[in-house]
């Protein structure tokens, strides 16, 4: 199995096995192939090679009990034989491979086309050049150094993409290492329980060797395989391997082989460990997988050039129920290379998560994840751009990516148009001078001549199409996401996929979990119920009788797993650490706080003595212990959910601590007196009891229910889980923010209610709904029990609290808020998981967060953004971030589409009138290029305010360049036009200088053109502080000295300016200034920030006839509304129209399928063909509906 990938593993073993296999009973071959059989045949291999489990383990030299010896010299042979334990990862992409996708950008790909041309031009020089009598129409000034200088333009470009393109790599792939540099941390901290000399000790996972006794309990996962050799109630859900949902039970003599990979869901015991790293089950399929990925990549780039669907067949070879053949040793190496491709798609594909039938595949695609967290493909950005072609479906291109390809595709449009018309003027100009007006002939020898002309034209084409160009976009897109990344990992975000970054700031709904993310997670008891007496804090030890004292301490101390301890603080003053079961620390805890210890009573009791243990599951909702008592008798003690145990008892300890009848009228009484009040207060309710049974006859423990009753009561505690101080803040500027929280938690609905309002996500008065999970699904499902989307519509938006939940209820009420149609914009929902099972649910969000403390490996490689320090206020700073990604881009925009519109329109305009630009090409470049460098730099650092949070989420319609937006652009265009026109035509006369235009060619460069240049460069520097504010907000200046990097950046252009003016002479066409016309220029800059006050007087409100640019619907044909910035109204003409579409299709379709019916009874074919044919019919009415539903909204319809 899987040998043709591991031939380089096996030469080199195989040689180390020759001359070992004497040492140890079993070769690496065999231990391979015995884990590769399942249930009884494993048994039965096990008894005929090695007798029993214990023959094992002596031919591997260890000791069931004891573990091995430790010595490093047999940890460095087994490591030797049997390989370590650690999977290589796969290969991080190169920096050229990053560099090559950085170079896909449409923007990019433009300015390249045009500087490549702009460079082969500079450098044609035409035959033919002194020839009189071809005509010499003014092609305009050209001095020599314009002319040397040509190629700087195309050079200037080029660099400015390289530039661009290497951030971006670089970005990329300092990101990747960074991702690698958190993973070997995640890996190293990854510890697993042995036991070793007799020690029981925590090692980490890749220390585990063959031959390793390993204690696993609930809530591991496996990290190598192994033989299950002592242990009760294991339960296993192999799902990650098989994708068969149900959890399998294991036992010493029936089912002994457990799988690194799968997950502990019940119960606990030892394994004996016989397979390590790539020689594991799950170490097999990723070296599998490793193959396959080449493969994978060859295919991805064949199948992506034609269209993503060409993807899909790969993985319809395998329908579902095909993976289990994985772990079918019997059905030989070619249904597992089957069942492995089919792997290899699950992970590759994402997208499987969308339907269910794909459950199987969804969970297989989940296995090759978890082994190693966040190694994967999922790795760095770079993947995510293959991932993102073949699965369209899943997440669509970012929200922001989006708008702006489109914008800088609108722009490069309108720059095409105006260079083409530049070039036909200057051509219909030229020709009408020379041949209609001088009337001369186009004489042959002439032809060259009159070429140069025209490339000079096109020359001049080119250079407005790259001013119109917004270079600078890219770059300040990727600057402002690296920057923000960078700063999230301080407000403890590490971003996993960058567009989560941005997506966030779109988030109209956070779903979180309550325990560990809005509460501490650290449990402690705070009222409790002891003989008779309700206690609201912790009794004192002498008031409770000295019996039920005992029993409760024997009772907690036992019945809890013996991984559970309270051990001192880490540093002094703080809080006791709690390692292993939370609820059970907070017992533990109690016993403490009673002035008593837990430990003599499990240092009396060990473990192994224990005689049998019912685990805790969510089906049982309690956990138990028996013991044998000294005289033979049995005692089982029992702890759980508090109405689940209190209706199994029959006595409780009074106040003497003598058992007394405990009837239902009693147990009524009770809830209503003690559980719904504590339970009132945000506690959770545990009951604590015990039951003692006869030695003979010997209970008959398989049979649960009847040992499961009559219980005797001895307390019902209080545990509280405190709400994280910060929360409540954290909420209420999630609110503000026009984000709705809601809450989706195991616990039960009093509890989840109580907390609810303690962190105050809902408010008492308010019209909200908190539902369980069961009352919920209820609502959600028709008769045929079918899941319908009008129904959550109806639920969704009021409900806040979701109790009691499965995971598949998280997903499903994720998926259908994602789905809704019920508001304008399409929801944009965040949710927060720990739990494995919380993966599908991550996935499906927009934004998944998981818990970096808490989190299981499965939640990490499923989510977006992994929350360093667990806490729900981190989620609010990655909304602000968010935020400020959006508006740093749109700031930048701002600036940028002011200088290239003014560029633009100089350079056109000052092309037709005097055949020459007053700003040369250089000096455009120097604008263009480098300014607005430097300016996405300025504009994209501008770190987060408070304020970010005071408006409403903009939604994935909202336009990138608002009404107001455009209205400062065009302000501050016609401000600098004006200004630039009126010193290109009258600025002599203002300065008393030589005119510059029509100067004879070869001329110096002028004062009056140099003056020119110094003011547009000015009024750029000015209208730099102006972009700073986007929502028409008066004070530009506000938290100026926030941003030290803007300061610095305006400061060091003004001087770089200085130096070019005075210093830059012929290759810049620049003349040097006297001081008086220096100020002039500043003033004339200055003038920005007063007009700038002036637009601000304006109500944007009042000019109608303003467009907004980059939105995006998502289908480009429906017509835009001009909607106003605030209010999104369509008028109720339109709706009745659209409603009258409505009614008229489904009209159609219901006469289509009448008439398919009657056909079908004619013909006498199946009925059956008909109503197939009426549900696709319906199928279609509903997509039809979709599209002329009244909002053109829909986005991310699966």
């Amino acid at each position: 199995m899987g040998d043709m990938t591991n031939s380089d593993f096996y030469s080199k073993n195989q040689r180390n096995e020759a001359n070992h296999a004497g040492e140890f009973g079993c070769t690496l071959q065999e231990l391979r192939s015995l884990m590769e059989l399942r249930g009884t045949e494993a048994v039965v291999k096990i008894k005929e090679t090695y007798g029993e489990t214990e023959g094992l383990c002596r031919h591997l030299k260890t000791s069931p009990t004891e573990g091995l010896a430790g010595t490093a010299a047999d940890l460095e042979k087994r490591k030797l034989i049997f390989g370590k334990n650690f999977i290589p990862p796969k290969k991080p992409k190169t920096f050229l491979q990053l560099v090559w996708e950085a170079l896909q950008d449409v923007t990019l790909i433009i300015l390249e086309i045009a500087a490549i041309i702009s460079l082969g031009l500079s450098f044609y020089q035409p035959p033919g050049e002194g020839n009189e009598g071809c005509g010499t129409a003014t092609g305009g000034a050209e001095d020599e150094g314009e002319a040397e200088a040509g190629w700087i333009e195309g050079a200037a470009i080029l660099l400015s993409v390289i530039c661009v393109v290497l951030v971006t790599a670089f970005n990329d792939w300092s990101k990747e290492k960074q991702f690698r540099g958190l993973q070997s941390r995640i890996e190293q901290e990854q510890k697993f329980t042995v036991v070793r000399g007799g020690q029981v000790i925590q090692i980490p996972v890749a220390e585990i060797v063959v031959g390793d006794i390993a204690q696993v309990k609930y809530g591991d996962l496996l990290p190598a395989d192994g033989i299950f050799i002592q242990g009760n109630d294991l339960k296993i859900d192999e799902s990650s391997l098989t994708g068969e949902s149900d959890q399998v039970r294991k036992s010493v003599d029936k089912d002994p082989m457990l799988l690194s990979g799968t997950h502990v869901m019940e119960g606990s015991g030892r394994m004996l460990v016989t397979a390590v790293g790539v020689n594991s089950q799950t170490g097999i399929i990723f070296t599998l997988l490793g193959a396959g990925g080449e493969e994978e990549e060859k295919k991805d780039k064949k199948g992506v050039k034609q269209d993503d669907g060409h993807q899909l067949p790969v993985d319809s070879s395998h329908p579902s129920s095909h993976p289990p053949s994985a772990t079918d040793g019997a059905a030989g190496a070619n249904a597992t290379d089957n069942a492995n491709a089919s792997l290899v798609n699950g992970k590759m594909q994402d997208g499987n998560m969308e339907n269910s039938q794909n459950k199987a595949k969804q969970q297989d695609g989940a296995a090759a994840m978890e082994m190693q967290p966040l190694k994967s493909a999922e790795g760095g950005e770079g993947d995510d751009k293959d991932k993102k072609k073949s699965n369209m479906h899943k997440k669509e291109k970012s929200v922001l990516q989006g708008k702006l390809t489109k914008l800088a595709v609108q722009i490069g449009k309108a720059g095409l148009v105006m260079s083409a018309i530049t070039v036909i003027i200057l051509v219909l100009y030229f020709a009408i001078d020379t041949f209609v007006v001088k009337k001369k002939q186009w004489l042959p020898e002439c032809t060259p001549v009159y070429v140069q002309y025209f490339v000079k034209f096109f020359i001049i084409g080119v250079t407005v199409l790259v001013v119109a160009v917004p270079e600078g976009l890219p770059l300040a897109v990727t600057i402002s996401l690296a920057y923000s990344v960078k700063k999230m990992m301080k407000d403890n975000n590490l971003v996993r996929h960058l567009d989560a970054c941005e997506t966030m700031g779109n988030a109209t709904a956070i779903c979180s979990d309550k325990t560990g993310t809005l509460t501490t997670n650290r449990m402690t008891v705070v009222q409790a119920y002891v003989g008779d007496v309700h206690y609201k804090e912790i009794p004192d030890p002498d008031s409770v009788p000295a019996k039920t004292l005992e029993l409760l301490v024997n009772a907690i101390a036992i019945n809890s797993a013996y991984t559970t301890k309270i051990l001192p603080p880490e540093k002094e003053g703080g809080l006791p650490r709690q390692v292993g079961n939370k609820t059970e620390c907070g017992l533990l805890g109690f016993v403490l706080d009673l002035k008593q210890d837990y430990e003599p009573v499990r240092n009396l009791i060990p473990e192994e003595k224990l005689y049998k243990v019912y685990t805790f599951n969510s089906v049982r909702k309690s956990m138990s212990t028996v013991i044998k008592m000294p005289d033979g008798s049995f005692r089982m003690y029992s702890k759980g959910a508090s109405e689940i145990v209190l209706k199994k008892c029959s006595r409780i300890l009074n106040a003497a601590g003598e058992p007394r009848v405990f009837r239902p009228r009693d147990r009524d009484e009770m809830v209503k007196k003690v559980i719904e009040p504590m339970a009132c207060d945000g506690l959770r309710t545990i009951c604590v009891a015990f039951r003692d049974f006869n030695s003979s006859p010997e209970p008959d423990w398989d049979n649960e229910n009847d040992i499961l009753s009559d219980l005797t009561c001895i307390c019902v505690v209080g545990i509280e889980d405190p709400v994280r101080p910060e929360v409540p803040e954290a909420i209420r500027k999630c609110q503000r923010a026009g984000i709705t929280v809601r809450m989706v938690t195991g616990d039960n609905i009093n509890t989840a209610r109580a907390i609810a309002i303690k962190c105050g996500i809902i408010h008492p008065g308010e019209d909200f709904l908190c539902l369980e999970g069961k009352e919920f699904n209820r609502r959600i499902r028709n008769e045929k029990g079918e899941i319908e989307q009008e129904r959550i519509d109806k639920i969704w938006p009021k409900l806040r609290v979701l109790a009691r939940s499965s995971p598949t209820d998280k997903h499903t009420l994720v998926k259908g808020i994602i789905d809704s149609t019920q508001v304008e914009q399409r929801q944009v929902v965040a949710v927060t998981g720990d739990g494995t099972n919380d993966g599908p649910a991550l996935k499906k969000a927009d934004v998944g967060f998981a818990m970096g403390i808490a989190g299981t490996d499965v939640a990490k490689e499923a989510s977006d953004i992994i929350l360093t320090d667990d806490n729900f206020s981190s989620i609010v700073k990655a909304v602000m971030w968010g935020r400020n990604v959006y508006d740093s881009i749109s700031k930048f925009l701002q600036f940028q589409l002011t200088v290239n519109i003014v560029a633009v329109i100089v350079a056109f305009t000052g092309a037709c009138i005097t055949q020459d630009s007053p700003l040369k090409a250089v000096q455009m470049l120097w604008v263009n290029l480098i300014m607005d460098t430097f300016a996405s730099l300025a504009l994209a650092t501008e770190p987060p305010t408070e304020a970010l949070l005071l408006r409403k989420p903009y939604g994935r319609n909202k336009p990138l360049i608002s009404r107001t937006m455009m209205k400062n652009i065009l302000g501050h265009a016609v401000y600098q036009l004006t200004l630039i026109f009126t010193l290109l035509f009258v600025g002599e006369k203002m300065f008393k200088i030589d005119s510059g235009r029509n100067a004879p060619l070869h001329s110096p460069p002028s004062e009056h053109y140099t003056i020119i240049f110094n003011t547009f460069v000015m009024m750029q520097l000015f209208n730099e502080i102006n972009a700073r504010k986007i929502h028409g907000e008066r004070n530009v200046f506000d938290g100026i000295f926030r941003n030290p990097i803007f300061c610095t950046i305006v400061l060091g252009t003004f001087a770089i300016q200085i130096v070019i003016v005075q210093f830059g002479g012929k290759p810049f066409s620049c003349s040097p200034l006297q001081l008086d016309q220096w100020m002039w220029c500043v003033f004339i800059g200055l003038g920005e920030l007063v007009w700038g006050q002036v637009i601000a007087t304006i109500p944007t409100s009042r000019l109608k006839f303003l467009k907004e640019a980059g939105r995006l619907t998502e289908k480009e044909e429906v017509p835009e509304e001009e909607l106003n910035e605030d209010v999104e109204e369509i008028d109720h003409a339109e709706r009745e129209l659209r409603r009258g579409q409505i009614l008229w299709f489904r009209g159609l379709n219901r006469i289509q399928t009448q008439i398919e019916v009657v056909n079908t009874f004619k013909s006498g074919t199946s009925f059956q063909g008909a109503l197939r044919r009426q549900s696709s019919v319906t199928s279609q009415t509903q997509d039809v509906t979709n599209i002329s539903s009244p909002n053109p909204r829909r986005e991310g319809i699966p």
